[in-house]
């Protein structure tokens, strides 16, 4: 088998191809992307011959690969995610200079295909790709709220005393527009202020018009998901939007590991330790903690088991445990969410 390798940018892809062994074909191949598929193929062929495999690696920039992997997909050739990490180990293992260049990237892109046996196909699912944009803008328009609410009450303590309710509620923006038109401010000066709360109130409505496209995407696709104590539509748009077809990970223990919920193991000498990972996708974990802390509060069972490790393990360990049993449940609710799904136009599916 032929493993090509490529190395994404916005106007012009490099492509490198490798043995089975890791050794590389040459030349490198430059392309224009998706558009210059048909020559992109020929040259593939070229190198593997009429009854080698091709298998096609990209750097994990999504963005920028995406309209390339599709068209690989849609022309039935095997597609493979690999992440930037993964990619920057094996230029340095394979290079001793320690010269970078984009041809050198495409073949450290292939050699880490051919070196990992679990990476991430690509597929294609448009709900799963309109739940994640969806997701991020929700994401993004939070963001941006929090950042004018707390200019807001960092610039009203410089003018006069008071200290604003919570402003992602319309009772305090009203509160707020209250105090401001009885405080004796200059014109400009509560031009500025009334405009940012007017910038407040406008992102909270697109946070909940999101939240109810958001809401009625996700009820189809994974009731099962909507079912758990702690998991509510936007966190179950996240999940889906993160991980897309569950199936690319064969166990719940490659999920946890990939959440960064699953311990690292730190063995030397004859003693067993495992420490804390503070990899894996973080927004995933930020995901499973939010429900591993609602399930503390209202769920008896994760309540009386982070209680019962509280003595040994401190409260941050007994969350630990609680998120690793969380993954497990999310894994199960999800292979059976995936069952539901109903694929019109395309065979495959891309995760997201």
């Amino acid at each position: 088998m032929v493993t090509v390798g490529i190395d994404p940018h916005k106007r012009v892809c490099y492509a490198a191809a490798v043995d089975a062994a890791g050794r590389r074909i040459d030349p490198v191949h430059k392309t224009a992307g998706a558009a210059d598929l048909p020559a992109l193929l020929d040259w593939a062929r070229r190198n593997a011959g009429e009854a080698a495999e091709v298998l096609w690696a990209l750097e994990d920039g999504r963005g920028l690969a995406r309209p390339l992997a599709d068209a690989l997909l849609l022309a039935g050739q095997r597609v493979v995610w690999v992440p930037a990490r993964a990619m920057a180990a094996h230029r340095r293992l394979h290079n001793r200079t320690g010269a970078k260049s984009d041809a050198i990237d495409a073949a450290a892109v292939a050699r880490a295909a051919v070196a990992e046996c679990d990476l991430a196909p690509h597929r294609i699912d448009e709900p799963i790709r309109e739940l994640r944009l969806m997701a991020d803008r929700r994401a993004d328009a939070v963001q941006r709220r929090t950042q004018a609410c707390n200019r807001l009450r960092a610039w009203i303590h410089t003018w006069f005393d008071h200290t604003p309710a919570d402003l992602t509620r319309a009772k305090g923006r009203a509160a707020l527009q209250a105090a401001l038109e009885e405080a004796a401010l200059p014109a400009r000066v509560h031009a500025v202020f009334t405009g940012l709360l007017a910038e407040v109130a406008e992102l909270s409505a697109l946070i909940a018009a999101l939240e109810r496209d958001i809401a009625r995407a996700v009820e189809p696709l994974a009731p099962h998901l909507l079912a758990i104590p702690g998991i509510g539509p936007v966190s179950a748009a996240v999940l889906l939007g993160e991980i897309g077809d569950i199936t690319r990970f064969p166990t719940a223990a490659k999920l946890a590991a990939h959440t960064g919920c699953a311990p690292i193991p730190v063995s030397s000498s004859g003693r067993d330790r495992h420490r804390l990972c503070r990899g894996g996708n973080r927004r995933l974990n930020c995901v499973i903690h939010i429900a591993a802390v609602v399930q503390k509060q209202r769920h008896p069972g994760a309540g009386a088991l982070v209680e019962r490790l509280e003595p040994t393990k401190g409260k941050r360990g007994a969350y630990r445990v609680l998120k690793r049993h969380l993954v497990d449940v999310i894994y199960r609710a999800m292979v059976r969410d995936r069952a539901r799904w109903a694929h019109a136009a395309v065979e495959h599916h891309l995760a997201a």
